[in-house]
C-alpha cells in the first residue's frame, strides 16, 4: 500500500501534522519509535490548555484522538533508511519492514548530549533542566545554579534571575570577560570558578520540592532550587542526512533546514519540531507541525508529483 504520506515520528510535532491530514481525509502513515525527547520531566509547562500536565498523558491523549480517524496508520518502530522512488519515497524500518509514500515528513526529534558529570543525567527532566520557561516558574524563586558548557551558558546565566537568584559555575568551560562579567554583576549572578566532581540530592518528584547539592572541587557543597544546562543537541536520525537535505548549524548543534513552510531543500520532504528548529518546546513543536501538515497537503493539491520529483 502506497500512502499520501509517511511521518517519521510521532510525538507532539508529528501528531499535529498527521491531524491535519487526516482531517484531509488523507492516507497517513506514523512510524514512531516511542522515545519522546520530554519522557524525563514529571510536567510539562507552557503549552496552552495543557500546562502542568504529565507530557506521557498529553501524548496519549493526542494519540487516542488521531487514531480515531480511520485513514491514520500507526506503527511502532525505528524508520533506518530513506530512499527516493520515481513517485515519492521509501522508508525501511529496523525489521526490514518496507513503506512507500508521496511525501515525507521527518519529526525525528534530537538527541540531548549531557556534560558528564556525575549525577546530572539521573536528575535531567527533575531537578536539571534546560528551558526555563518550561521549568523556571516551579522553582517558585528559589536559589539556581547554571552549570556553563561554553560561552552560550551566558545566555542562561543573564535570564534565569527573573526565576530566583542565580548561581553561574563556570566548571572551567570558559573566562566570563570584563564586559561579561559587569553585565552578570547587574543582574545579580554569582560566579563559581571551582570545577564541579558531581551532583547529589534526591531526584524530586516536583521542581523545587527537594534541593539538589553540588559539589565543588574544594570540597563545599551548594544547595540548588534546581540546575539548568545547555546540553549540545543533534539530530536523532540519518533520515535527512540519507536523502541530501540540507542542514544548519545553530548554538546548541546542527538542525534540519527548512523554509517557512516547513519544506526541506529536497523537494517532497518536509521536517518539523526539534530536529528542524534551533531550540523547542511542546508548543513550539505543536505549531510547527501543524504547519507542516497543512502546507504538505497543499504540495499534494497544487504540485504535479512528476514536476517536483524531476527537480530532484
Amino acid at each position: 500500500m502506497s500512502y499520501d504520506t509517511i511521518i517519521v515520528g510521532g510525538s507532539y510535532a508529528g501528531m499535529a501534522a498527521a491531524l491535519q491530514l487526516a482531517r484531509a481525509r488523507r492516507r497517513v502513515l506514523v512510524i514512531d519509535e516511542g522515545i519522546r525527547r520530554n519522557r524525563f520531566a514529571f510536567h510539562s509547562h507552557g503549552f496552552l490548555g495543557q500546562d502542568g500536565r504529565p507530557p506521557g498523558d498529553i501524548a496519549a491523549e493526542a494519540r487516542d484522538q488521531l487514531m480515531r480517524y480511520p485513514t491514520v496508520t500507526w506503527e511502532t518502530g525505528r524508520a533506518e533508511k530513506a530512499e527516493r522512488t520515481d513517485n515519492g519515497f521509501r522508508i525501511t524500518d529496523a525489521d526490514g519492514r518496507s513503506r512507500e509514500g508521496r511525501r515525507l515528513l521527518l519529526a525525528v526529534g534530537v538527541v540531548d548530549d549531557l556534560p558528564p558529570i556525575p549525577g546530572l543525567a539521573e536528575r535531567w527532566g527533575r531537578s536539571v533542566f534546560h528551558c526555563p520557561y518550561c521549568h523556571g516558574y516551579e522553582l517558585m524563586q528559589g536559589r539556581i545554579g547554571v552549570i556553563a558548557v561554553s560561552g552560550q551558558s551566558m545566555h542562561h546565566a543573564l535570564m534565569l534571575p527573573d526565576w530566583g537568584p542565580t548561581t553561574l559555575l563556570l566548571n572551567g568551560t570558559f573566562e566570563p570577560d570584563a564586559d561579561q562579567s559587569a553585565h552578570l554583576a547587574r543582574r545579580g549572578v554569582v560566579v563559581e570558578t571551582d570545577l564541579i566532581t558531581g551532583i547529589g540530592g534526591e531526584p524530586a518528584a516536583d521542581p523545587g520540592t527537594e534541593p539538589v547539592k553540588v559539589t565543588l572541587a574544594g570540597g563545599r557543597r551548594l544547595p540548588f532550587a534546581g540546575l539548568f544546562v545547555l546540553p549540545k543537541s543533534r539530530v536523532a536520525s540519518p533520515l535527512a542526512a540519507q536523502l541530501g537535505c540540507m542542514s544548519e548549524d545553530g548554538p546548541l548543534g546542527a538542525h534540519i533546514r527548512t523554509d517557512a513552510m516547513q519544506e526541506t531543500s529536497v523537494p517532497g520532504v518536509f521536517a518539523c519540531g526539534d530536529a528542524a528548529r534551533a531550540a523547542g518546546s511542546v508548543a513550539l513543536a505543536v505549531g510547527a507541525g501543524t504547519m507542516a501538515g497543512t502546507a504538505l497537503h497543499r504540495s499534494l493539491l497544487f504540485c504535479d508529483d512528476a514536476e517536483l520529483f524531476a527537480r530532484r
